[in-house]
Formats: C-alpha cells, sequence, structure tokens
C-alpha cells in the first residue's frame, strides 16, 4: 500500500470544500470548485477525507463525475471569471487540459 501523504494545498482547500458541503443548489463557482479540486486530489496518495466529502458532495448534487467536468468546461466556455479577490487558493483554476495550445504565428 503506497504511503498517505500530506497534500501542500489541503490546509486551503479544506474550507472550500466544507462550503461546498453545505450547498444545495451549486453556482457556476460551486461547480468550478468542485471540479477543480477533485482533479487535484484525482490521484494523490492521501487527503481521503477531501475525495470523500467531494463523493458526498457530487451525490448531493445529483451529479457524476464526467457531468460535472462537462458543466464546468462549459462554465470556462461561456467567459466565467472566479471571484479572484477571495483567496481560497484559485491554483490552476482555468486549466484545461483538453484544449491545445495556440500555435506561435
Amino acid at each position: 500500500m503506497a504511503s498517505q501523504q500530506q497534500h501542500p494545498l489541503h490546509g486551503r482547500d479544506r474550507p472550500v470544500v466544507d462550503r461546498l458541503l453545505q450547498v444545495q443548489s451549486p453556482r457556476d463557482q460551486d461547480l468550478v470548485d468542485g471540479a477543480r479540486l477533485l482533479q487535484r486530489y484525482r490521484n494523490f496518495p492521501g487527503a481521503e477525507d477531501i475525495r470523500n466529502d467531494l463523493r458526498t458532495t457530487l451525490k448531493t448534487w445529483g451529479l457524476s463525475q464526467s457531468s460535472l467536468y462537462q458543466r464546468s468546461r462549459a462554465i470556462w466556455a461561456s467567459g466565467f471569471q472566479p471571484n479572484l479577490a477571495a483567496d481560497d487558493g484559485l491554483v490552476g483554476s482555468g486549466f484545461d487540459s483538453t484544449s491545445e495550445a495556440p500555435t506561435p504565428s
């Protein structure tokens, strides 16, 4: 069994996850936060508490992980701008690995 590690952003992400657990009808920001945190902790060897709580959140919202990612991509594609005034660890929140990098002219 792999050793369990403490994610360097666990302390910043825990309050966000706690907030998401309280949301019954998610707003765009909630959906984006849920998607980025699911991605961040997807293969991390530790942080079971966060992964379990994110699964609970998805059940509450009636979404699968796939549908959350799909909705999150649509939100970003519509021009969504996160609230950068809130210092809640939005590290890497806008990166979409399915997009191709622009080619230099």
